[in-house]
C-alpha cells in the first residue's frame, strides 16, 4: 500500500465522526471516529480508539482505551418470564411491543485514572477498574480490578500487578493525575524511573503542606 493510499484509508476512517449523547468528555480528551459515547463521562487527557461502545461509564484522567473495545450496556431483565424487548419500554431492534414495563437502570462502570485497555476489551456492565490498572486485549471483564494490576482472559483474572505493594500504596496516595498541570510537566523528566518519579512528587507535596 502506497503511502498515499495510507493517508486516504486513515482520512476516510476519520471522517466517520463519532457518536456523543448525554455525555460530558473534557476539553483535553479525544473520541475517535465510530464510536459511540453515551450517558458517559471521561475526564482530562484521556482517549477512546475507533469503533468503541461506551455506555453507562465514568473514565478518569490520562486513560487510554484501544480500539474496538465495549464498556458497558443495557441488560436484558433474566428476573423476568420473557427477555425480549417486546415486554419493557424503548425503541429496540424489535418492532412490536407487548408491554412496556421499566428495565432496571443500566449499572455504571467506573474507570480510575491511567488505565489502559486493550483492543477488544469487553467490560460488563458495573464493573470497577482501579487506578493504574491494565486490561488486556480481548479481555472479558466481569468483576472488579484492582488498582495497577494487570488482567487478562475470559473472565479477566489477576495475571499480576505492575508494581510491589509499597510502590503502589505511594503511587496512589501522590495521585499524580491530580498534580497541576505545570508540576506534571516538570515531574515528567523521571517518568521513565518511577522511584524518582514518586520521590520528585511526594517532595513537591511536602513543600505545599
Amino acid at each position: 500500500m502506497s503511502l498515499l493510499q495510507l493517508v486516504w484509508a486513515k482520512f476516510m476512517k476519520k471522517l466517520r465522526l463519532s457518536a456523543v449523547r448525554n455525555s460530558h468528555v473534557h476539553s483535553t480528551a479525544k473520541i475517535e471516529a465510530g464510536t459511540s459515547f453515551y450517558y458517559s463521562t471521561m475526564a482530562k487527557h484521556s482517549f477512546v480508539g475507533y469503533d468503541c461502545e461506551v455506555l453507562c461509564a465514568d473514565i478518569g484522567s490520562f486513560t487510554s482505551v484501544a480500539n474496538g473495545v465495549v464498556i458497558g450496556g443495557g441488560r436484558h431483565p433474566m428476573e423476568w418470564a420473557g427477555m425480549s424487548p417486546v415486554f419493557y419500554k424503548g425503541r429496540d431492534s424489535v418492532k412490536a411491543k407487548f408491554s412496556e414495563y421499566e428495565r432496571p437502570p443500566n449499572r455504571r462502570v467506573k474507570i480510575g485514572h491511567d488505565v489502559w485497555i486493550g483492543r477488544s476489551a469487553v467490560l460488563l456492565p458495573g464493573v470497577v477498574v482501579g487506578d493504574g490498572a491494565v486490561v488486556g486485549a480481548g479481555a472479558i471483564v466481569t468483576r472488579a480490578v484492582p488498582p495497577y494490576a494487570i488482567v487478562a482472559g475470559n473472565p479477566a483474572r489477576v495475571l499480576r500487578h505492575r508494581f510491589d505493594e509499597a510502590t503502589v500504596t505511594r503511587l496512589l496516595a501522590i495521585q499524580w493525575w491530580n498534580l497541576e498541570e505545570d508540576l506534571l510537566r516538570r515531574l515528567a523528566v523521571d517518568i521513565r524511573d518511577t522511584e524518582k518519579f514518586i520521590q520528585g512528587a511526594e517532595a513537591a507535596i511536602e513543600v505545599r503542606q
